[in-house]
């Protein structure tokens, strides 16, 4: 009989997402699945895959990234990393290995194997921050939009969701010639996750 997962406690789930080893033959430092996640978390970060430093640390978005985000998100380093308030899933847990244009994409195995079940585990989520294409394509399915079109479209899914795009400095081009996303979005962003961070209900404010 398969075992079902989905009635583990939470702690026993992350353990075994911890201890995964589905992508371990094709992952050029071996797995180190890199997660942070609490059922109390008001507000869940959807990544790509961990860097190379984030692999070696152990510590999502611990990178120029993840400082770029933080200051989008207007938030500090500690609030970041408090699980209580703030969950972070990649679509892909551990580091891929890096291609001719940066990281490779985030392992195929890894979403179906474990997203769902941890997704199912954020009862109190009021604010998702969705970034880069492969986040994207799962948590905005069925757009068929670039990465370009949803974060110029962010009303539509607003205010649950936002799409970003990707923090990392090899974005330093978008960022140039789409000057209206640190102008326009960004500020909106950091008042959602105030409020996501200070008030009991993020939609209560919205009524």
């Amino acid at each position: 009989m398969t075992e079902d997962l989905s009635r583990l406690p939470l702690d026993d789930l992350v353990r075994r997402v911890r201890a995964c080893t589905i992508c371990a033959d094709v992952l050029p430092r071996g797995p180190r699945p890199v997660i942070q996640i609490s059922e109390s978390a008001r507000i869940l970060v959807v990544g790509q895959a961990p860097g190379r430093r984030v692999h070696e640390t152990g510590l999502p978005f611990n990178d120029p990234s993840g400082d770029r985000l933080r200051q989008w998100m207007g938030v500090t380093r500690d609030t970041f990393y408090d699980e209580q308030k703030l969950a972070i899933l990649p679509m892909g847990f551990c580091y891929p290995g890096t291609g001719k244009s940066g990281d490779l994409p985030p392992r195929p195995e890894c979403a179906p194997a474990w997203r769902n079940l941890l997704l199912d585990r954020l009862p109190q989520i009021g604010l998702t921050l969705v970034i880069g294409q492969y986040a994207h394509a799962w948590h905005l399915a069925g757009t068929g939009k670039s990465v370009t079109e949803n974060v110029r479209r962010w009303r539509d899914y607003w205010p649950g969701v936002v799409p970003l795009p990707h923090p990392s400095p090899r974005n330093n081009g978008w960022l140039r010639k789409n000057t209206w996303f640190e102008a326009e979005l960004v500020p909106e962003v950091q008042s959602l996750v105030n409020k996501a961070l200070n008030t009991d209900s993020l939609s209560a404010s919205y009524e």
